[in-house]
């Protein structure tokens, strides 16, 4: 709109006043709803949000005039750097808001011939990591040395967090030493955190570590949660219907099956219960498969594994690190039906999960490593009173409001790591 330096305020009133005659004019001339816009309203009204405000991607019709079907594919199917959904493992299929991941099953032996069932999910090797559609960890080098703690001992098979496997000549590994009991029943009481009983539902023994390295094909490490040990393939096809005895196989676990169903292959496929979280604002699916520290393998229903303690903390982004950093909270927004629920008290309570915050995922970063150094942070009184607390979703505006002194670690400890180790492999970014 043009104006004269005469025309003042009565140019202005009657242009506002012709702009909402030819607004009202369209309103009177349009159309009734179609038949696709009253079809995309009913998809709208169907989608019903996930239980515990979880993150997952709305549908991307909403606002619009179209049925979902009608938009176009996500960018990210012509680069995985753009947005929308991205499968990191490949070998995995995700059920994205049905809470399921299922992944190959491999099988290993001890050398006593104990069976051992596990999966893969990252390697340094980053040849068969584009072969078996896994993720690509180079970090994971670095946590075959000793941590800080273990420099001034003898160097032997114990002192890092790696242990040693060899290929036999029939393709399987056979492990020198780590056995897991599932055996132990998982307690979980309490209303917040910390809880007042906390026993993890499997302990692996101090050689356990899920990181293996292959001695005699090139050295490389993998990431080789085991989820069942000391069964027998046919005592494990009872499981394949899902039901199993969480007595013989990890927490997560929903179906483990050693052979295909009615595709008469060799090898099985198990079904785990999938975690969301967030990563850089993008939600995130990962699974969580061992801890350093008994409440938090509990709270994860994770496997305790006390060698990963042997990882060195606090170097996240640092030159021979193998680790990243998690980012999680005690006393986040709480409420079931709460679009801003996050953090342990709300897990404890059975709302949801506790949508944690990760940093370097493969896609968005070049960093990436699936074992996590846990900074577990706390919302001051000021944040609380001044009404700061909200979800989290991102790095950088975490460590911005610690720097700022509204997040504190428990109690009001420094902000930084607690000295908790993580495996949890990110399967697949939704966003």
């Amino acid at each position: 709109m043009i104006t004269t330096p005469h025309a003042g305020k009565r140019t202005v009133v009657v242009a506002a006043a012709a702009l909402l005659l030819l607004l009202a004019a369209l309103l009177q001339s349009a159309p009734s709803q179609s038949a696709d816009a009253q079809e995309a309203d009913r998809l709208v009204a169907q989608a019903e949000p996930p239980p515990g405000g979880d993150p997952c991607p709305p549908p991307s019709n909403i606002g619009t005039l179209v049925a979902a079907e009608y938009n176009g594919v996500p960018p990210s199917v012509q680069d995985e750097r753009l947005v929308g959904p991205v499968d990191l493992v490949k070998t995995a299929v995700v059920d994205e808001c049905g809470g399921t991941v299922r992944l190959p099953l491999y099988e290993g032996r001890m050398r006593d011939g104990t069976p051992v069932w596990y999966v893969l999910t990252e390697t340094t090797d980053e040849g068969n990591a584009e072969a078996l559609g896994i993720n690509l960890a180079p970090k994971l080098t670095y946590a075959d040395s000793p941590s800080v703690e273990d420099a001034s001992r003898r160097r032997d098979r114990d002192a890092d967090a790696v242990r040693n496997a060899t290929q036999a000549a029939d393709g399987t590994l056979v492990f020198d030493c780590g056995a897991v009991d599932f055996a132990p029943e998982r307690r979980l009481e309490g209303e917040a955190f910390p809880p007042t009983v906390a026993e993890p539902g499997a302990v692996g023994d101090d050689c356990y570590s899920p990181l293996v390295k292959v001695t005699n094909a090139g050295g490389h490490i993998y990431n080789a949660p085991v989820v069942a040990y000391g069964i027998s393939a046919d005592e494990l096809s009872a499981y394949c219907e899902g039901e199993p005895d969480h007595a013989r196989v990890h927490d997560k676990v929903l179906s483990i099956c050693p052979e295909e169903q009615g595709g008469g292959t060799t090898g099985g496929t198990v079904t785990l219960t999938q975690v969301l979280g967030f990563s850089f604002a993008r939600p995130v699916v990962y699974l969580s498969f061992e801890a350093s520290d008994a409440t938090t393998a509990t709270l994860e229903e994770a496997t305790l594994a006390p060698r990963l303690s042997r990882l060195g903390l606090g170097r996240d982004d640092a030159a021979f690190s193998a680790i990243e950093r998690l980012f999680a909270f005690t006393n986040g927004p709480t409420g079931a039906d709460n679009p801003q629920r996050q953090g342990l008290n709300s897990a404890i309570r059975g709302e949801g999960g506790p949508l944690n915050v990760f940093g370097g995922i493969p896609t968005l970063a070049l960093d990436y490593s699936p074992m996590w150094d846990l900074q577990l942070g706390e919302w001051t009184q000021e944040a609380i009173d001044n009404g700061y607390v909200s979800r989290q979703t991102e790095e950088f505006a975490i460590l911005s409001l610690a720097q700022q002194g509204f997040i504190t670690g428990p109690g009001g400890a420094p902000y930084g790591s607690v000295g908790v180790i993580i495996n949890c492999p990110v399967i697949a970014r939704l966003l």
